[in-house]
């Protein structure tokens, strides 16, 4: 089993910087690729990032590209999602979600996805 923890999320205004942390533990060496979702309250969870923990795969869904940048640290069996430019429609509670599954393709769906987080909630005020 893999156990994933976010945190560092928080209230930031608009035009500020965040930076979001997802923390494995269990047997992470089973983790192929971690990606980044996140859902506000009544809609569906959107696809924000990928990364594979092997290197490369770094991916971004449409709305936050250019601001938004993917990170790994094997070493701490972390992923790490630093958010700049922030705007109040970055507002959402952010998850981690992670999977075994070896793929060519960037896992953009949340199907894909074996083990997920709890959230972290971050709203950025306007």
């Amino acid at each position: 089993q893999v156990h994933l923890v976010e945190s560092g999320g928080g209230l930031v205004q608009a035009g500020g910087s965040l930076r979001v942390s997802c923390e494995a533990s269990g047997r992470t060496s089973n983790i192929y690729s971690v990606a980044w979702f996140r859902q506000v309250l009544g809609k569906e969870r959107e696809f924000v990032s990928h990364i594979r923990v092997g290197g490369g795969g770094e991916f971004y869904g449409d709305s936050v590209k250019g601001r938004f940048t993917i990170s790994r640290d094997n070493a701490k069996a972390a992923v790490y999602l630093q958010m700049n430019s922030l705007k109040p429609e970055d507002t959402a509670v952010y998850y981690c979600a992670a999977t075994r599954r070896f793929s060519d393709n960037i896992g953009i769906y949340q199907g894909e996805y074996d083990y997920w987080g709890q959230g972290t909630q971050v709203t950025v005020s306007s």
